[in-house]
């Protein structure tokens, strides 16, 4: 799975792209050229806690990014951790990323 790791290709994709919210997990989608690699960002921000529960909550999007099939071709995603984020199975959020994919157009 490619990430997306420059400070530039991210601020591309929060900037331009468009925004999804559930309890579990908010995204921002991009879509980009056929030839461009897809990219995923897995982001959990300092207010939710402690370093230990934003890495379970990486970890925890790590694998429900894999489990509901991303990246996939033309488009660039972030995933944002929540504070529910941590206390759910992967396969919940596996589920809310999904249907967050499909409201986003992505699947």
């Amino acid at each position: 799975m490619k990430t997306i790791k420059s400070k530039q290709e991210f601020e591309k994709v929060f900037s331009r792209g468009r925004r999804f919210n559930t309890r579990l997990v908010r995204i921002v989608v991009l879509a980009t050229d056929e030839g461009d690699l897809p990219k995923v960002a897995f982001v959990a921000p300092k207010r939710l806690g402690n370093a230990v529960f934003r890495n379970r909550s990486k970890r925890l999007l790590r694998e429900a990014a894999r489990l509901a099939g991303l990246p996939k071709q033309g488009y660039d995603v972030i995933l944002f951790a929540t504070h529910a984020t941590s206390d759910v199975h992967p396969d919940e959020v596996s589920r809310a990323l999904t249907k967050l994919l499909r409201k986003a157009g992505v699947c």
